[in-house]
């Protein structure tokens, strides 16, 4: 099959064509993405019957060349801002006196290896095709496109397949990002696979790559779920699938038809998925990992509260406490793949928070009549700018029973920006208007008292007793004359 050379045009093509003539071949996801109707600028390559040293001179006076990968044939070239991974045809051959994991092959590249040899040691047959870049010429041993069109993932060797078991990560990668279905072969061996010599740096990154290029990441996790992937390497989101609902409130089901948390949580992910896209709230890439983690991890302490109780004339399934106990539960998984902070943003904390006050916006407005200020202006410190990711979760969270995904948010979070306004809250106006400098210019110590006084002092900013610096400077020295009356009195008892 050849495919005309406007179909496959890159970048960079013709820079590689002058380079290396009839030796370069575009191989994996770039052909695969074609037959999808997406053409990509990054582009992996294959380079024959030229030797990894020639190829790196070639490369050198036109870009950034990394030589990590060189003893296995890899390159890395950067070239206006754009990464290309080029590599010489090799064969893996995996290293049986050493516990499997993604890292324990012995790659042999050979420049003069057939084309058909290095595709056969790929994942999946729809990733095994090369497209020779001077003719168009398609080169397919599999069925790469047979597969496409079916829309199924199978394996190019199943013999070396579960060789690396990050390759069963992956399935569940590829089945949500391009929604095909895996090949049911998989899933027996992938359950009999040992994950756990996998380094939590690789898990992380597909974890981390699945969600941010889904549309609906529920698919992946899904998968994660039938491949073993949950029960091995996220063992508390496991303990989600055997935890039940009250199905009066929770009439969602998993595929089995129980009321499952885990069924509720996936509806939950792709309702935040999908809002994060909203134009209203312009989430980029990393802020809508943290807003679907947040979705993922919301009901995670249900796993250890979930109970039977006598409760409105009937026995009733309640979760009481889960929203705190589930911030611990994330602070250990967070602790155990070392996840701290995520292209500069604090993702530890900011999940940790969202799983805490997930209730928080639903419990105000059904009391709405009598909530005042504090009460509000309490939820908006912790997160200031980033309100918008509780908001998300709450309507993510309260439509997740089935009905469908919400097109923007409810009631409830319009009401609650309302509040915002009203209040006149952010950044400037949330901060305590008394410092300890203030205090301690009017003459009180540091000490205890004194942390006790500014804490009493932000309750009453916060009841809106005061609005102003003078204002507050006024409460304060009635505070220190009480704590001052106070100690006096102590010591003469």
């Amino acid at each position: 099959m050849k495919i005309e050379n406007n179909k496959y045009k890159f970048k960079d093509r013709d820079f590689f064509l002058k380079l290396f003539g009839e030796n370069v071949y575009a191989v994996g996801g770039f052909v695969r993405d074609l037959f999808l109707g997406k053409v990509r600028d990054d582009v992996d390559l294959l380079i024959v019957k030229e030797d990894i040293d020639s190829i790196i001179e070639k490369l050198k006076p036109h870009g950034k060349v990394d030589v990590v990968g060189k003893n296995f044939g890899i390159v890395l070239f950067t070239k206006d801002g754009i990464n290309y991974e080029i590599a010489l045809p090799r064969i893996d051959i995996a290293d049986t006196s050493k516990r499997a994991d993604h890292k324990n092959f012995i790659v042999k590249a050979d420049p003069n290896l057939p084309i058909e040899k290095d595709l056969e040691r790929r994942d999946f047959v729809c990733n095994s095709m090369a497209l020779h870049l001077k003719s168009g010429e398609l080169i397919d041993p599999f069925g790469g496109v047979k597969d496409i069109e079916k829309k199924i993932l199978r394996m190019t060797n199943e013999k070396s397949f579960f060789d690396d078991p990050l390759r069963i990560l992956r399935a569940a990668r590829f089945a949500s990002t391009l929604e095909f279905e895996l090949d049911g072969k998989i899933y027996p061996k992938a359950n009999e696979t040992d994950l756990t010599g996998l380094s939590m740096e690789r898990i992380t990154e597909e974890f981390f790559k699945m969600i941010i290029r889904s549309k609906k990441p529920s698919i992946g996790f899904w998968e994660y779920f039938k491949l073993g992937v949950l029960k091995q390497l996220f063992p508390e989101l496991f303990k989600l699938t055997l935890t039940i609902q009250d199905s009066k409130f929770h009439p969602e089901t998993d595929e089995q038809g129980h009321h499952t948390v885990w069924a509720h949580t996936m509806l939950v992910v792709d309702n935040a998925s999908f809002l994060a896209k909203n134009e209203r709230f312009d989430f980029d890439e990393t802020e809508r990992l943290i807003l679907i983690l947040g979705a993922l991890f919301h009901d995670i302490g249900k796993i250890s509260t979930t109970e039977w109780n006598w409760k409105r004339g009937r026995m009733t399934i309640t979760s009481n406490n889960h929203d705190f106990v589930g911030e611990k539960i994330v602070e250990n998984i967070f602790k155990r793949f070392n996840i701290i902070k995520y292209k500069g943003y604090k993702m530890k904390e900011l999940v940790k928070r969202m799983v805490r006050f997930h209730h928080r916006i639903h419990d105000l407005w059904k009391n709405r009549e009598f909530i005042s200020k504090k009460s509000v202006a309490r939820i908006y410190l912790e997160f200031k700018d980033d309100i918008k990711y509780l908001l998300i979760l709450d309507i993510s969270d309260k439509e997740g029973r089935g009905q469908g995904i919400p097109a923007t948010l409810d009631e409830r979070g319009e009401w609650f920006l309302e509040m915002i306004d009203k209040y006149e809250l952010n950044k400037e106006t949330i901060n305590p208007l008394i410092m300890g400098r203030d205090l301690i210019a009017l003459g009180m110590k540091p000490g205890p008292a004194m942390g006790e006084v500014l804490k009493e002092l932000y309750e009453l900013q916060l009841e809106d007793r005061f609005k102003t610096k003078e204002e507050g400077l006024e409460f304060a020295k009635k505070y220190i004359k009480d704590y001052i009356f106070s100690e006096e009195t102590n010591e003469n008892q």
